[in-house]
């Protein structure tokens, strides 16, 4: 079974390393930082389309700019590297050994998870990745289109996991089924309302739902 997994919030515990980063890059650029919550709220978004939601006021250059703070302000942080949630080692290579293919498609830059995937035991276990800056960002569901042509899967035979709307959402426009995860920035409310096959409160909840699909 192709199982494809967002990254931040969903693998990675880094929200609120991004939320204080997307602060101190909008300090720097001389902008309002804005609320922890409507900095959640974008993340899982294409980084320029998360910052133009967050401050529509700005010229295209400016976005840039911001993004340019931003970024700086994140590789900085990143000398103290996010942890991965409880149970996510363990449960990927549980699935990996059970013989599923997994990928991951996030809203990261290429750059970007290639730098997070050198400092991690488990970037070996994902078979191909998709990056916003490689395809249209979420919720458009070309990432996860990609995925399955390039792994040689129907959609409907997949599964996605994120912990946000942006990636359900994906999955419903393609007709791929999909399991949400309450630890990370989205409500359970908001996930609910993409009809997930189930929204569970730890990672390795995971693995009974993937048991019981592959039978």
């Amino acid at each position: 079974m192709l199982i494809i997994f967002d990254w931040d919030g969903t693998i990675l515990d880094s929200s609120d390393k991004i939320v204080a980063c997307m602060q101190a890059g909008a300090r720097e650029f001389g902008v309002e930082a804005c609320a922890a919550e409507d900095i959640r709220n974008i993340i899982g978004l294409e980084l320029s389309i998360a910052i133009a939601t967050l401050y529509p006021e700005l010229s295209a250059d400016g976005v840039e700019a911001l993004r340019a703070a931003y970024v700086r302000s994140f590789i900085l942080a990143d000398q103290q590297p996010c942890q991965m949630f409880a149970g996510v080692e363990e449960s990927l290579r549980a699935l990996k050994a059970a013989g599923h293919d997994l990928c991951v498609a996030t809203g990261k830059s290429r750059r970007g998870l290639d730098r997070v995937f050198a400092g991690l035991p488990i970037s070996s276990l994902f078979s191909a990745s998709r990056c916003a800056d490689e395809t249209a960002s979420k919720p458009d569901p070309l990432m996860l289109a990609q995925l399955c042509a390039e792994r040689g899967y129907e959609p409907a035979s997949a599964l996605m996991v994120g912990d946000t709307e942006y990636d359900l959402e994906m999955a419903s426009r393609i007709a791929m089924p999909s399991v949400g995860v309450s630890y990370g920035v989205h409500s359970v409310a908001r996930l609910q309302r993409w009809q997930p096959l189930a929204v569970i409160d730890y990672f390795s909840g995971l693995l009974p739902i993937v048991g019981e699909l592959s039978r």
